[in-house]
């Protein structure tokens, strides 16, 4: 009953490591407390003064709202003016880069929920920023990550997909992106269920789960819940699972969208 994909994860974005607050800035304390709950247009208007004469600020807000289109398949029109406004400050190759992995993954998006066509704008995109990015760039893993979502759902290349996330899911370690890990991790395990590995999957999707409630990232713990219970053998901890998966969609209004639709149509054909 998932979306094309893996339980769903195609429809997350990676969103950061998650705040330290005693080396954070206070706005990106703020604003990592906003989107993990699914106000990502309060977070934008926190960043909004920073995000116009300051390429980080600016990239940073790109990056909110294109999580929120991901999460709830509207706002198209902002993601994209912002992801504009920060290309236009972007000016080292780190910083046109990051914007470019940024493009690439919206364009990626917008294919795959089905608003507009845009694969080749994806992979052309992820492609520049790969030029652009060196070798041991902290945002390495996040593209590896984006590259093998292509290949994935858009390409149906489990091959290709299997060894970037993989890439990923080392890169996120060694660069300390515990948040990137909990993707990866959802990713690998999906292609360990699509392979049969049922064991694997859910070691796979019960540490992408972990990770998630540690950080206090609660729009994703929905997705992880109904993802472990895909695979839980034991019927009544997978009912357990998806009817908490349910109260925390309901909690954030209906948010992640898809994944309150396959909820509810689980619910219409019980």
């Amino acid at each position: 009953m998932s979306p094309p994909g893996s339980s769903g994860s195609h429809s997350e974005v990676r969103t950061g490591r998650g705040p330290d607050p005693l080396v954070d800035d206070p706005l990106d304390t703020a604003v990592w407390r906003l989107r993990s709950r699914g106000c990502w247009k309060d977070a934008a208007e926190l960043l909004t003064p920073r995000a116009a004469d300051d390429a980080s600020a600016a990239l940073k807000r790109s990056v909110v709202l294109t999580e929120r289109c991901m999460y709830t398949s509207t706002g198209w029109d902002a993601a994209e003016d912002a992801l504009r406004a920060a290309e236009a400050l972007a000016l080292t190759d780190t910083e046109r880069g990051a914007t470019a992995c940024e493009r690439g993954y919206l364009a990626y998006a917008s294919t795959l929920l089905g608003v507009r066509d845009r694969a080749d704008e994806a992979r052309t995109a992820l492609g520049r920023a790969a030029a652009l990015l060196s070798p041991g760039s902290p945002i390495r893993p996040l593209l590896d990550f984006r590259r093998g979502l292509i290949s994935q759902h858009l390409a149906h290349n489990p091959t290709g997909a299997l060894a970037a996330f993989q890439r990923a899911h080392a890169g996120a370690a060694a660069h300390g992106d515990t948040l990137l890990r909990s993707f990866t991790w959802r990713h690998l395990a999906a292609m360990a269920e699509a392979d049969g590995d049922l064991p694997d999957a859910r070691h796979g999707f019960a540490e992408s789960l972990r990770i998630r409630e540690e950080l206090g990232y609660l729009v994703g713990i929905a997705p992880a819940l109904a993802a472990l219970a895909d695979v839980e053998p034991d019927p009544d901890e997978a009912t357990r699972l998806r009817t908490e998966a349910g109260r925390l969609v309901r909690l954030l209004g209906g948010v992640p969208v898809w994944l309150a639709e396959q909820l509810s149509s689980e619910d219409t054909t019980d």
